[in-house]
């Protein structure tokens, strides 16, 4: 995906879901979170071991599945926020298809070339093996 089709994505997204989130702040899955709420985003954290419990991020609790978060919070998720081995992606492709995400992006360092695949066929935007929060900062911060 090109810097302009990646920027559009980044400024129409308002709900970013990740799944694989992880309460300990030390971890990438949180302070990728954390930035993304911290500049504008609505976060949803994924994570079965988690569900229901606070999640560290200002307001915001844990949820089991992609499924559970739209149903409690009634919000359309924009985006997918992957961080989970390659070997679990065909299945939160699956239920970001399920649930009507607008896109899905693996975080860096996680690669599936068939889920890419099946995700363009589905006309689904996806990036992978990039960091959001870099990116997010080289487009909009110049960083």
């Amino acid at each position: 995906m090109d810097d302009a089709t990646l920027k559009k994505l980044l400024e129409q997204t308002k709900t970013i879901a990740v799944v694989g989130f992880s309460s300990q702040a030390h971890k990438p899955s949180f302070f990728v979170a954390k930035y993304l709420q911290s500049v504008g985003y609505r976060i949803l954290p994924i994570n079965p071991s988690l569900d229901g419990r606070p999640s560290g991020l200002m307001n915001e609790t844990c949820y089991p599945d992609l499924k559970t978060a739209v149903e409690k919070t009634g919000l359309k998720i924009d985006l997918v926020d992957v961080f989970r081995r390659a070997e679990h992606t065909p299945e939160v492709l699956t239920q970001a298809m399920n649930v009507g995400a607008g896109a899905v992006w693996l975080q860096q360092g996680i690669r599936n070339d068939l889920v890419e695949a099946k995700a363009h066929a589905a006309g689904l935007p996806f990036v992978m093996d990039r960091c959001l929060k870099t990116e997010h900062q080289r487009l909009f911060l110049g960083v």
